[in-house]
């Protein structure tokens, strides 16, 4: 696997995402309540962030930062392929907590124009899903086997830290059988050994599922706790 260095501001980002094609402006408060209210519904995974380099007049917090994200997301709505896109907007400290690389958000989408989305946290009940930083916290422990390991675009060139899609199997001592998960997460660049065909790494998790409540904790997989 290629990995080019490279000093982007991205924030744990798989690969460059391509710029072609790809709107990045801030849409008016209005447009967005527009699209809240009429988009078609979907789920975004976090691939990368990273603060804003445009302000936009009235897009400031109280201090005179702008609150501005740029997210590379892969959007995902029913009877549609899976597609990645880049948004532009603005978000509080408290929401942005939950859209780190590897978190699950809902978005909006203009039925129109698939690159016209809004992103937003759901409440847990909405989607069953828990931040990365949560699960890693609080959740319960488990071994996982690798049985597959994937990149989520093949096309792009590669970063620091390269965003895979990994299909594990899961054994916990407090449950009877083990389940299959998979995920889309980032990893690390030292941690890419470890996501070879059969390889063990230790993961956090709420529940049983499909993945919607696990998180790899790379740091114990690596022996660095």
């Amino acid at each position: 696997m290629n990995m080019a260095p490279a000093n982007s501001g991205w924030r744990l980002l798989g690969r460059r995402p391509r710029t072609f094609g790809l709107r990045i402006g801030a849409m008016s408060d209005s447009a967005r309540r527009e699209l809240l209210l009429h988009g078609t519904l979907g789920s975004a995974t976090i691939l990368g962030v990273r603060p804003s380099n445009k302000a936009v007049a009235g897009e400031h917090d109280a201090d005179g930062s702008s609150p501005c994200q740029v997210f590379w997301v892969r959007v995902e709505v029913d009877g549609t392929a899976p597609y990645e896109a880049r948004v532009r907007q603005r978000v509080s400290a408290a929401n942005l907590e939950w859209m780190q690389p590897g978190d699950v958000v809902c978005c909006r989408v203009d039925p129109g124009d698939r690159e016209r989305l809004v992103l937003y946290v759901p409440d847990f009940a909405e989607t069953g899903r828990v931040s990365v930083s949560k699960i890693l916290a609080d959740g319960r422990r488990a071994d996982a086997t690798v049985l597959a390991a994937a990149p989520v675009a093949a096309d792009y060139v590669g970063r620091d830290d390269p965003v895979l899609r990994l299909d594990l199997e899961l054994r916990a001592w407090d449950e009877p059988t083990p389940w299959l998960v998979r995920l889309v997460q980032p990893v690390p660049l030292p941690a890419i050994g470890l996501v070879d065909l059969g390889q063990h790494l230790e993961v956090a998790f709420f529940t049983v599922d499909h993945g919607e409540s696990v998180a790899v904790d790379w740091a114990a997989s690596l022996g660095e706790d």
